[in-house]
């Protein structure tokens, strides 16, 4: 994130990071551990949780009710963020001095930035950061070494399918490469089934699988540098590699391998059409298997997007789920309670729906997620090279764009050159600004 882009808003959020954000509080005690209940004649605080929950809302209902119950001195109230991105919602936040006591981040540079500015709590010193998964700490530092957040799960995208209507179309394994899902795209709907859902009304979900899988495939192998280059502003997207995963959607879409209402469909419609067994195939991400693996109606299968070129190998994407983070506020002692509470007790209650795979090392149990979720990571773990989701390598206002430009695609206002073109110079223009 650049400095010119929190200009405006940082010094009155620096103020709510003194205490300035709300009225000052009582305080929780912060001796009080999670789940132990206060005195009843205790003034209760009232924090602020903005959360990004787009597939369990009721479920972050169900543990900020448990854990006021657990702690009667702390009541949570429970924000849920809309639109395309959890910074869209977040930036007016910082900008008004409205900072949240508890939020929904992402793992990239817009959060770290506001970390090292003092917007953010370094969490290292809970026991959720104790027991988050080793591999998935080094998304959540920030350059200074702040500890900044405690992620919501191990991401990776992937596709789901129905494995009944693979079979009926004269499908028998999964496809190898883009050319076979092609193929494969081709036999499903002479079949008569909708191949593919794309929720053109939420780009969020295209970014995150079609996307993260085309920059993986196309950009990672051939420069292993990356992320240095999108810090730096000097990554490559104005050639064919780059039309190429701009290129892929709109090849998909232009063939009719997607459902008809293309743009005017959202994040749960994609998940009721695979469940009702209108739709072949879901590009998701683990985060949506205890909705996906288990319709009653058949059984689903799951595996790596082939977004590779032929005779390559496939380059899977994984790293952090969204996850959460402390604002330095007033209530500050109270939300590292309940980010506790929501990372600790309370993860069973959203895992027993999303059955995702588990942030923290050593879980038992319910938290270990669906068996073929796990062995998908399994999988994934062991190749070579991987790519990252989207929202977790650029920059936050180049996040925005790429939903916008996605949609100028599916709808033919813009070539894939110009969408790669234009993603390009926004990266270059974000890392100019930083480096300020």
């Amino acid at each position: 994130m650049s400095s010119r882009r929190i200009a405006q808003g940082f010094a009155v959020v620096m103020a709510c990071a003194l205490g300035a954000c709300k009225p000052a509080q009582p305080s929780a005690p912060d001796a009080a551990a999670p789940g132990a209940a206060a005195s009843s004649t205790a003034v209760p605080v009232t924090i602020t949780a903005m959360v990004w929950a787009p597939d369990w809302p009721d479920e972050m209902q169900r543990v900020a009710a448990e854990f006021t119950r657990l702690n009667p001195d702390i009541k949570v109230d429970v924000q849920f963020m809309i639109g395309n991105s959890v910074e869209e919602n977040l930036k007016p936040k910082v900008a008004s001095r409205n900072l949240p006591d508890l939020m929904s981040v992402n793992p990239n540079a817009y959060a770290a930035e506001l970390a090292d500015q003092g917007v953010l709590a370094d969490v290292g010193d809970s026991a959720a950061w104790q027991r988050l998964r080793p591999g998935l700490k080094a998304d959540w530092m920030s350059p200074n070494g702040k500890r900044f957040g405690i992620s919501g799960g191990v991401a990776a995208t992937l596709i789901y399918y129905n494995k009944s209507m693979f079979r009926q179309a004269g499908i028998s394994r999964a496809p190898a490469d883009f050319n076979e899902f092609l193929s494969d795209c081709e036999k499903l709907k002479k079949a008569g089934y909708t191949p593919l859902y794309l929720s053109g009304g939420f780009p969020n979900l295209i970014a995150n699988g079609a996307f993260s899988s085309g920059f993986a495939n196309n950009i990672v192998p051939a420069a292993p540098d990356w992320k240095a280059r999108i810090a730096d502003g000097t990554l490559v997207l104005d050639s064919a590699a780059g039309a190429d995963i701009f290129g892929k959607i709109q090849t998909i879409a232009q063939r009719g391998y997607t459902q008809p209402n293309l743009m005017h469909s959202g994040y749960d419609d994609g998940i009721n059409a695979f469940v009702d067994s209108k739709t072949a195939m879901a590009f998701q991400g683990t985060w949506a298997a205890g909705s996906l693996m288990h319709p009653r109606n058949f059984e689903t299968g799951v595996f790596v997007p082939p977004w590779n070129a032929h005779g390559s190998a496939s380059v899977p994407v994984i790293g952090s789920e969204t996850g959460f983070a402390v604002g330095e506020t007033a209530n500050k002692a109270a939300a590292m309670r309940f980010l506790e509470y929501l990372t600790g007790a309370g993860f069973a209650i959203q895992q027993k729906k999303r059955q995702n795979i588990a942030p923290f090392a050593a879980d038992k149990g319910a938290q270990e997620g669906d068996p073929a979720i796990l062995a998908y990571l399994a999988q994934v773990e062991r190749a070579p090279v991987t790519g990252s989701p989207y929202y977790s390598m650029l920059p936050a206002n180049s996040i925005d764009l790429l939903h916008q430009l996605i949609q100028d695609v599916l709808s033919n206002k813009l070539t894939p050159r110009q969408a790669a073109q234009k993603l390009e110079a926004s990266i270059r223009d974000e890392a100019r600004s930083n480096n300020k």
